[in-house]
């Protein structure tokens, strides 16, 4: 300014703070200790990387199940900026991309710390688990039809006593 004065802009409070946070998950109660390491490796990664960890988010899950509520929190905090996992897998096992993709438009991001160097092992490893997925669903659709027909038949009782009155 002709005065002299300067003027220094703070964007900082406007700026919404790119907080890094680590997603670790194993599959099964029993690979705890894993998800344990998983997590601290990744945290050592981020560290080194020089990133301001805003949290540690540790679930027990399988990655095709998409109902894993810690996740879904994760996705929608907009404050996570970048989300750090080990492996790809580790968040999901199929859908990678559109949940990238979807970050991407909101200005985040997802950063993988190890990508799978045998496509073949992530094949099998994904042939097993939709082969467990569906064998899953399966087994709840018949126990789900054994319910349903039973409730038909309360229903269709009721309705003939009903009637005879």
């Amino acid at each position: 300014m002709p005065t002299g004065t300067i003027i220094v802009r703070d964007d900082t409070a406007t700026r919404i703070q790119e907080l890094t946070v680590i997603y670790a998950r194993v599959s099964a109660a029993e690979n705890k200790s894993n998800l344990d390491s998983q997590a601290e490796r990744a945290r050592q990664y981020c560290v080194a990387r020089g990133y301001q960890i805003g949290g540690i988010i540790k679930e027990i899950g399988s990655g095709v199940n998409d109902q894993r509520p810690r996740l879904i929190k994760l996705l929608n905090d907009p404050t996570a900026r970048r989300i750090v996992v080990e492996h790809k897998d580790r968040l999901t096992r199929f859908g990678f991309n559109y949940i990238e993709t979807l970050l991407k438009q909101q200005g985040r991001s997802i950063e993988v710390i190890n990508m799978a160097a045998d496509g073949k092992e992530d094949l099998l490893q994904d042939f097993i688990a939709i082969i467990t997925s569906f064998c899953a669903r399966l087994y709840g659709q018949r126990r789900s039809k054994r319910k349903t027909e039973k409730i038909i038949a309360e229903l269709t009782d009721g309705q003939g006593a009903q009637k005879k009155k």
